[in-house]
């Protein structure tokens, strides 16, 4: 494999173009969806290797990819299927060269973590020590760090739906001015959790609506946490996504920030970006660092914020302990996100952190669809610069063939049906 110094910083090729060395570990990949296929991506461009998918049920595009090599459990399979399936892939193996196990979803890191025990022996795998990811996955625990390590983040109150319910209860009242927002403080805890009107993250404009979404969110049997949090002023462009890992000694090696352009707004997806632009993040990225280093974080992490026109201030929402969804805005900026791990995981050595990247549009969505929603005439201008280099679209992959490249127009056209339902106008607020 090339070393640091014959990388180019950008495009993390080799300088004189050759190919990279063959790849001296097995890629284990849990779960499915675009964020696996893009991390299975990633690592097919940089090292040629071929991912094994461990998943309950794949998807279409996996399926067809020439970077992956599907193992479908089945709708009916449980988490212990999962486990024993990989443990019984390594076994496979007989410990032949080192396997890196990854996943890209809260409730499958936290899997692998509740098992790290089992997996351990077979697997090398970057994830976070239980009680870091405890702390860290809980986004009351995370709004508690921000302010204790000098970390901006918004207003924050927690309702605790752990204790029984008596006769009587009420749900309890917020100091936080109207409107705000509201979420599960651990994603993974409201994942089985089923009941009219469930979202993502849910905004509320009146003590009236908070209180009605309390009682069917405790009635549903919910018995995590919430947070409520201050409304940052802004829509979508407001928002950005900051990509980072750091490896076993404590440095943090990448740090890639983008301006969110364009959410999704469907129930289940709100918030999740459709179009990014990359860009550096002045006064958010020595925060996120800064973080990562005193909570002793390992591995990737994707950290949501939103600039708070009032101040100026990049304000820190959540982190996710993983590379988060959307991972190929880094990939295809230059930064491949599969150099670092490796580097960190596999060949046990440190790379020159990275924190600049190319400029280039990240974009899920045609663009008609994506300048319906920029409203600013600077941005506007911006956009169109930077697109007329070229629009990075996660599913076209040249070595996937013609088929790819249908499936993206395909997955374009569903976000024009889904924001002309969910979100047919801008608004302020994003909401």
């Amino acid at each position: 494999m090339p070393r640091p110094d014959s990388l180019s910083p950008r495009s993390g090729r080799p300088l004189d173009g050759a190919p990279a060395a063959p790849a001296e570990f097995d890629l284990v990949l849990l779960g499915t969806g675009l964020g696996v296929y893009t991390l299975a991506r990633a690592f097919h461009e940089e090292y040629g290797v071929v991912a094994t998918v461990v998943t309950k049920v794949g998807v279409e595009p996996m399926r067809r990819s020439v970077t992956c090599d599907m193992r479908e459990l089945g709708g009916d399979a449980s988490d212990e299927d999962l486990i024993t399936a990989l443990v019984d892939l390594a076994g496979e193996r007989q410990g032949g060269r080192p396997q890196l196990l990854l996943a890209n979803a809260d409730s499958l890191i936290q899997l692998m973590s509740d098992h790290r025990e089992r997996l351990a022996p077979h697997f090398v795998m970057p994830i976070l020590e239980a009680d870091t990811l405890e702390q860290l996955s809980d986004k009351a625990e995370f709004a508690r760090l921000c302010t204790e390590h000098g970390v901006a983040t918004p207003r924050t109150e927690v309702i605790d739906l752990s204790a029984p319910r008596g006769e009587g209860w009420e749900p309890p009242r917020t100091e936080i001015p109207f409107p705000l927002v509201m979420k599960a403080a651990r994603t993974a805890d409201m994942a089985g959790v089923r009941f009219a009107g469930k979202k993502k993250v849910w905004f509320l404009s009146e003590p009236a609506e908070l209180e009605e979404l309390v009682r069917a969110i405790a009635d549903a049997g919910y018995t995590g946490r919430l947070i409520v949090q201050e409304l940052i002023p802004g829509d979508d462009t407001a928002e950005g996504s900051l990509t980072a890992y750091t490896d076993a000694a404590g440095r943090v090696t990448l740090l890639c920030s983008a301006r969110v352009l364009l959410g999704e707004h469907t129930p289940d997806a709100l918030g999740r970006p459709a179009a990014m632009i990359t860009t550096e993040f002045g006064d958010a990225l020595p925060q996120a660092r800064a973080l990562l280093e005193a909570t002793g974080y390992r591995g990737f992490a994707n950290f949501d914020v939103k600039r708070d026109p009032r101040d100026g201030i990049w304000k820190f929402f959540e982190v996710n302990p993983r590379i988060g969804r959307n991972n190929f805005y880094v990939t295809s900026a230059g930064a491949n996100v599969s150099r670092f791990v490796v580097a960190d995981a596999i060949e046990h050595r440190e790379i020159e952190p990275v924190t600049r990247v190319d400029e280039i549009l990240y974009s899920l969505v045609p663009m008609p669809l994506l300048m319906r929603y920029v409203r600013d005439p600077e941005m506007r201008r911006w956009v169109r610069t930077v697109a007329r280099r070229g629009v990075r679209n996660p599913w076209t992959y040249g070595p996937d063939g013609g088929w790819a490249r249908r499936y993206a127009r395909i997955v374009g056209l569903n976000h024009v049906r889904k924001f002309l339902r969910y979100y047919p106008k801008p608004t302020d607020s994003g909401f």
